[in-house]
């Protein structure tokens, strides 16, 4: 039985996905406060580092799981994140079908749960579900202009599905569900070779090798230091009433992939060069969150520029970089079992 800390909040809290990039900092942030953690997470994307400093913690449990397998939990919980999925291209292309269903039913099944426990539940979804959008800035009403077959689909569409599950869940009164649509989030414990711009650049950078830039560069995105980012999913599933629509959090500010790969190239001893590589099928153009809905609902803006969340990133991963290949444990075992539901599934 977990052991719940009655300080503050007094919460018990699950956190699917909460040995990720995002979701350990979530992790941090609830122990923090005096809420209990149960940590979800099937080690493909997510790491134990991540988690390794809270395993002591008489308010922290971990559990190794794939949502998309039947979840259960004894004992009481108050509200359940949804963090659980690869969320940079090369890891959610790496297996779509796979991506697919962590979405869909990984989703269903901490809905499920959530529904038997009486648990309030944050789906993280992501400025994804715009697509390439033709709107600019993107407001929570835009509907997107994703492609539906695409190589950037199973999550795309994914992410679109899960939110229509959730957003069913709460019409029918069974699940008190909120969403998130997170825009591109950066910071310490990204992984170095998640294949995000942010860590690419700043991991290029520190080994002396041209930085890539695909595309122009001419193409911009809004970057969220990591505990801004936090502090909105907090606060999205704090907030009474629900707020019964989604949520844009992000930072408003917009950048050119040049202006970001000039900036961290600024932050080093050394300046490397620049490589323009073709640019990916299907890769958004322009990216910028409208966050008055956030400023509204939740009294909640970002407050970390982006020069000083880049140093603090930059100087984490200087401490942190191993350029020494690394097993991902447990991820063959997982997908061996994985790939055999997914069969069962498709050939049902």
């Amino acid at each position: 039985m977990l052991q719940v800390n009655h300080r503050g909040t007094g919460k018990t809290v699950l956190v699917a996905g909460g040995a990720g990039f995002v979701g350990s900092h979530l992790c941090d942030a609830l122990l923090g406060r005096g809420d209990a953690v149960i940590c979800v997470d099937s080690y493909i994307t997510g790491s134990r580092d991540n988690v390794r400093p809270l395993v002591n913690h008489p308010g922290f449990r971990l559990i190794e799981q794939d949502i998309c397998e039947f979840l259960k939990i004894d004992e009481p919980v108050d509200q359940i994140y949804n963090l659980a999925c690869a969320a940079s291209p090369p890891q959610y292309q790496a297996d779509p079908v796979h991506t697919m269903m962590t979405c869909v039913a990984g989703t269903g099944n901490l809905l499920a749960l959530a529904d038997r426990q009486g648990a309030s539940f944050l789906q993280a979804s992501t400025s994804e579900v715009y697509g390439d959008p033709a709107e600019h800035p993107q407001r929570e009403d835009y509907r997107g202009n994703v492609s539906c077959t695409g190589p950037r689909a199973c999550y795309d569409e994914g992410k679109r599905a899960a939110e229509a599950l959730c957003f069913d869940m709460l019409r029918v009164d069974r699940v008190d569900a909120r969403v998130a649509r997170i825009f591109n989030t950066y910071g310490p414990r990204m992984q170095a070779n998640d294949g995000r711009i942010v860590s690419n650049l700043i991991v290029q950078a520190l080994s002396g090798k041209p930085l890539t830039i695909y595309g122009s560069g001419t193409q911009t995105r809004s970057f969220c230091y990591v505990s801004d980012l936090v502090g909105g999913l907090i606060a999205l599933m704090d907030v009474r009433p629900n707020p019964g629509m989604p949520v844009n959090l992000g930072n408003p500010g917009e950048f050119t992939i040049n202006e970001l790969a000039e900036m961290v190239r600024s932050m080093m001893p050394v300046q490397t060069a620049v490589a323009y590589r073709p640019l990916p099928k299907d890769d958004p153009q322009r990216r910028r969150p409208d966050i008055s809905r956030a400023m509204e609902l939740l009294n909640w803006q970002p407050t970390v520029p982006l020069a000083e969340g880049l140093r603090y990133t930059i100087d984490w991963f200087a401490a942190n970089l191993d350029d020494r290949p690394r097993r991902r444990t447990g991820a063959p075992r997982h997908r061996r079992r994985m790939a055999a539901s997914h069969t069962a599934f498709l050939e049902n």
